[in-house]
């Protein structure tokens, strides 16, 4: 998470109850707590004006987002000196319901078959639910665009290749039953997974 942009997903009832993505952060920070404006480009003001985004790195900011009830920091994939240039891409692993673990693991197995015949390494990462996020390391300044592709072209890949264990298919109820959705889509400016504990 250092030098992150970093969003937020708070429980303040507990986590029993419904928690809350917070994209703006408050005016007033403790003192060592990093807050930016980021480029327009990337990030664009809404209906309040430009956001303050925390930006991870120190133990004071984390601190901070414990004592605010936020169970998941969620980083972008670029960081706050390069906000246009993420430095990994990741592939979601989101199983369908009644979808067992080990069928996420196949279409995982499958996702490596694939970056092996690019020769691009992949680390996966459990999801903090029931999929897998399988990250990919960028050279310096890739684009959000580029690495969307890249992994576009993996996910339909396997999907076209295993069409019983994976699909691409963004519209949950037009998923093949039993089927694992390979979802490229989180590589945008701004998207974010939750980060490893």
């Amino acid at each position: 998470v250092a030098d992150r942009p970093l969003v937020m997903k708070r429980f303040p009832n507990g986590v029993d109850r419904h928690g809350f993505y917070q994209q703006r952060h408050p005016d007033r920070v403790p003192p060592g707590v990093v807050r930016k404006v980021l480029p327009a480009s990337v990030d664009p003001p809404d209906e309040d004006g430009p956001r303050h985004r925390l930006i991870g790195g120190s133990l004071t900011t984390l601190l901070y987002m414990a004592q605010l009830a936020a169970i998941s920091q969620d980083p972008w994939f670029s960081r706050a000196g390069a906000p246009e240039h993420p430095d990994y891409a990741a592939i979601d692993l989101d199983p369908g319901p009644a979808v067992t673990f080990r069928r996420v693991l196949d279409v995982a197995r499958a996702v490596r078959d694939e970056l092996d015949r690019y020769d691009i390494p992949g680390v996966p990462k459990t999801s903090g639910a029931s999929g897998l996020h399988i990250y990919l390391r960028l050279p310096r300044r890739t684009t959000y665009e580029t690495s969307q592709l890249l992994c576009q072209v993996i996910a339909t890949a396997v999907a076209t290749r295993h069409p019983k264990l994976a699909t691409v298919e963004r519209m949950t109820r037009r998923r093949p039953r039993g089927t694992v959705y390979v979802d490229y889509l989180q590589n945008g400016a701004g998207k974010t997974l939750a980060t490893a504990y």
